[in-house]
């Protein structure tokens, strides 16, 4: 069981910032941020939660059976992520790529704390056994939040390493062109890895400098034991409300414009790009696909079809996707049901990552996965990993991947050009901090 506390706060305060502090010497922690963007979906603007591997509570799950039990009996807190890999467990695939990152599969826990920071108020939600440090813990975040703390300036550059180099992709583009071309496929999600070995960072630091770079809707900071996730994501993969659920695939995108009048044009003509609305219109079919599964008849809505949503560093293409589920279902079902992300796969889903597996060089692991949250009362909310710095503090190894959709209109030099800048800014932060 839990207890509950509301605690109002000031505005001025630097409260994200305490909270992700304060959070550091925890085992285990998951931070969800919004950035406040605008989402008729969301349902805070940010969340953190904690648990030490020490507590005599403490619940970690990394088996999809013990995760479904615990959601359909325990009605209590879940966080962690469901990595690419999750797919081998569903459908007959498998992953034999080199994987320098080493995550578990899944990884789930049920934290110890819960903060919701929600406008201006900060909600606890702390299991019985530690309600007593509510106050405690509440006057050391203010403490934080009004401290004058400067950072030292002690990054050392990482020197960035590209996994596929740009002769051996155009050679793989054109593969995946050719099964195209022969009918295997409609369109695939072609990644390819940068990466550093023997490499010490600072998680935190990173995270707050690619997130202050970006300012995504679903960015999150994850610390698991020696496993590290710095996510600046745009994408939503699936939110369930009730008995809704949301899915916003991203497909196309656009760099921004150096001034307001070309940075409004270049919108303009990616919402209007034949090849990019395809792209989208494509994966939004492979979603309504997935959701319709489970939904109640007639109850799948496409409500916005190749959007433009403007970021700090680009444009994207995204598209809303709802359906209505039958009360009760249980919440893991809905997402064996639709993993992973078809923005991520391509289509058809199965063809596509037997083939994507083929000609990546790398396992993706937690890359294009998700993570979030189950909530006490069924409803979970998950992003896209994506735009997004992966750390195992044990094996000193450091990683981002970055894809694009190959189609039959792809050209491999734009293709390869679109790579390049979803990866400007993960290799800006950790080249030069």
């Amino acid at each position: 069981m839990r207890k509950h506390c509301s605690y109002s706060i000031s505005p001025s305060l630097k409260i994200k910032d305490a909270l992700l502090e304060w959070s550091k010497s925890c085992s285990h922690i998951v931070w969800l941020d919004s950035n406040r963007h605008s989402d008729k979906y969301g349902s805070f603007d940010a969340v953190l939660a904690i648990s030490e591997q020490t507590d005599k509570s403490f619940k970690s799950f990394k088996n999809i059976d013990e995760i479904e039990l615990f959601v359909d009996e325990q009605k209590d807190w879940l966080f962690g992520y469901f990595s690419y890999d999750f797919k081998n467990s569903l459908e007959n695939l498998d992953s034999e790529n080199f994987d320098g990152l080493g995550f578990p599969e899944i990884n789930f826990f049920q934290p110890t704390k819960v903060i919701v920071l929600d406008g201006d108020k900060l909600k606890f939600s702390y299991l019985d056994a530690c309600a007593g440090e509510m106050e405690d813990d509440f006057s050391r975040l203010l403490e934080i939040a009004d401290e004058d703390k400067k950072e030292k300036d002690d990054h050392v550059p990482v020197k960035i390493k590209m996994r596929i180099h740009k002769d051996a992709y155009f050679e793989k583009t054109q593969i995946f062109l050719d099964h195209i071309q022969k009918g295997d496929i409609y369109e695939a999600n072609f990644c390819q890895e940068f990466y550093a070995e023997n490499t010490n960072i600072d998680p935190f630091r990173t995270y707050k400098n690619l997130n202050s770079v970006s300012k995504p809707p679903f960015a999150s900071f994850m610390k698991l034991g020696s496993h590290f996730l710095m996510c600046a994501s745009p994408e939503r993969y699936l939110k369930k409300n009730g008995q809704t659920l949301i899915s916003q695939p991203i497909k196309g995108t656009a760099p921004r414009g150096s001034n307001a009048e070309s940075d409004k044009a270049i919108s303009e003509t990616l919402a209007k790009d034949p090849k990019e609305r395809a792209e989208n219109i494509m994966i939004t079919d492979l979603v309504r696909n997935d959701l319709s599964r489970s939904a109640l008849k007639g109850s799948v809505k496409v409500e916005e079809l190749c959007e433009v949503y403007t970021y700090e560093q680009v444009h994207q293409l995204v598209s809303t996707v709802t359906a209505k589920v039958p009360e009760g279902m249980n919440p893991v079902r809905l997402i064996k049901e639709t993993f992973p992300m078809g923005s991520m796969t391509g289509a058809p889903k199965i063809s596509a990552m037997k083939i994507i597996e083929e000609l990546e060089e790398t396992k993706r692991g937690l890359y294009s996965g998700a993570v979030g949250y189950f909530s006490p009362n069924g409803d979970f909310d998950f992003n896209v990993v994506i735009r997004s710095i992966l750390y195992n503090a044990q094996n000193k190894y450091v990683s981002f991947s970055v894809g694009s959709a190959i189609t039959a209109k792809s050209d491999p030099e734009k293709e390869y050009e679109e790579c390049l800048l979803k990866a400007k800014a993960m290799r800006s932060v950790l080249e030069m901090g």
